[in-house]
């Protein structure tokens, strides 16, 4: 347990659950599904997997405080700010830098701090088949979900045999990655059975993922290495992010990495699994009424049915003969929409940020 580490992505602009998240308060800093903040719930999903001052959290600025506070059983040094967002691939290249300063032997896991998991002992054991594959093979390993419907919204995982001498654990070689797809393509990945959704999970040693960059994108990884060697010579890790962190190419681990990379295995998981990308979503973590409308807070439905109704809980919110709309009421703002466009809410919000009387919102 003494060389393995676990990094959480805890950034976002707070967009897609817009009013209710914001910039400095995005969506895992709040209950959005469940009693407690989302990043709240997977470190304690994480349970005793790996001691608490072997978990890192990477953030942005204007988060890093409030993590700190919501996370006192971390060391505060552990939640690591962004100076500017330059997307997964830097923040896998810094990642790896600040599990190499501890250990340059370790294996790490790099989960998302904001998917909605119920099944801890589950989530743990795949968790543990991950590390033991990347201590023993210099493989990437990710973690396939085994999709539910067709979803065009995901990437997918193809799968290819599996791995030998591994039979029957569920540990496979992967083909490829396919981007989104159209929802008949989508039907085709579900119906062969051989494809999985990408949740953005990884498990890798320290070596594995340095090579990987080597081979693939040896340019970040050069800039990786300067941050490294600075840490190696007592620089403040902060200077060192604002010196090179801005110059990195802003660019995804899947196509930086995955998408080339030879070495891929999957572990197909055992445990439930959502997202939760968008407003709609939470009607899967919640009872509805006979029309199907969900609240969530103080409101009344009549001659309604399939809206979602959410608000702080301070003022009621009523819906009299409309179906299918998302009404989100918050201290200082309401959002009205049709269910279908809620993936264009980040619009609503970029238009917000342009307007000076409301600079405020972002």
């Amino acid at each position: 347990m003494q060389d393995q580490f676990i990094v959480i992505m805890a950034g976002g602009k707070g967009e897609r659950f817009w009013p209710e998240s914001r910039l400095e308060r995005p969506k895992h800093l709040l209950p959005i599904v469940g009693s407690s903040p989302m990043l709240r719930q997977t470190l304690d999903r994480i349970g005793d997997l790996v001691p608490r001052e072997h978990i890192l959290i990477i953030t942005n600025v204007s988060q890093q405080s409030a993590i700190r506070e919501m996370c006192p059983d971390l060391p505060p040094d552990n939640v690591v700010a962004e100076p500017v967002g330059r997307d997964t691939a830097p923040a896998v290249g810094l990642a790896m830098a600040l599990v190499r300063h501890r250990n340059p032997k370790a294996v790490f896991a790099l989960l998302p701090a904001d998917h909605v998991i119920h099944d801890a002992e589950k989530f743990q054991a795949c968790l543990r088949s991950g590390f033991e594959v990347a201590r023993s093979q210099k493989v990437l390993v990710t973690i396939g979900i085994t999709p539910t419907h067709a979803a065009t919204g995901y990437g997918y995982i193809h799968r290819g045999t599996e791995r030998p001498g591994q039979e029957g654990k569920g540990i496979y070689d992967v083909k490829r990655f396919v981007e989104k797809p159209s929802i008949e393509r989508a039907r085709e990945y579900v119906h062969s059975g051989e494809y999985f959704w990408n949740a953005g999970m990884f498990v890798w040693s320290v070596e594995s993922i340095t090579e990987a960059f080597q081979l693939h994108h040896p340019a970040l990884l050069e800039g990786v290495n300067s941050i490294s060697q600075g840490l190696r010579g007592g620089r403040e890790l902060s200077e060192l992010l604002g010196a090179t962190y801005p110059t990195l190419e802003k660019i995804s681990i899947d196509f930086a990495v995955m998408e080339k990379a030879k070495n891929v295995v999957t572990i197909q998981s055992t445990f439930d699994w959502d997202d939760v990308g968008e407003w709609p979503a939470i009607e899967r973590h919640g009872a509805k009424d006979g029309e199907g409308n969900l609240l969530s807070g103080l409101g009344v439905v009549q001659q309604a049915s399939n809206n979602i109704v959410y608000n702080d809980g301070k003022r009621i919110t009523a819906l009299l003969g409309v179906d299918d709309l998302i009404v989100v009421h918050t201290e200082d703002a309401t959002l009205v929409c049709h269910r279908s466009k809620a993936q264009e809410i980040k619009g609503i919000v970029k238009a917000l940020g342009e307007c000076d009387s409301t600079r405020g919102f972002l």
